[in-house]
């Protein structure tokens, strides 16, 4: 199946920077697009960023201008590089990679497990 794991998160202050990274590894053929999403205690989770292979990105009008998505084809890795951090912006962060196992097959979601990311004021 496929692996994804998240790391980067942690505490920081407001205004503050972080860099998200996320590695999909396991029986891969090709991977759409990766992206990242955010669940803040007692809220749904919500879209942060995507991008797809061909590089065309997506962002929530929360973030735009402050966060940047990008990703490493070659490695299935996707990093989300979060400045000018604000307390609203604290939540598990998730990474999704949206892969086809086979060369016909359905294209599949995987979740990471998460990553902590809080911001102090």
């Amino acid at each position: 199946q496929v692996q994804v794991v998240e790391s980067g998160g942690g505490l920081v202050q407001s205004g503050g920077s972080l860099r998200l990274s996320c590695a999909a590894s396991g029986n891969i053929f090709s991977i759409y697009s990766m992206g990242w999403y955010r669940q803040a205690p007692g809220k749904q989770r919500e879209l942060v960023a995507t991008i797809t292979n061909g590089g065309r990105t997506n962002y929530a009008d929360s973030v735009k201008g402050r966060f940047t998505i990008s990703r490493d084809n070659a490695k299935n890795t996707v990093y989300l590089q979060m400045n000018s951090l604000k307390p609203e912006d604290t939540a598990v962060y998730y990474c999704n990679t949206i892969a086809r196992l086979k060369a016909i097959g359905p294209s599949l979601g995987y979740w990471g497990q998460g990553t902590q990311v809080t911001v102090s004021s």
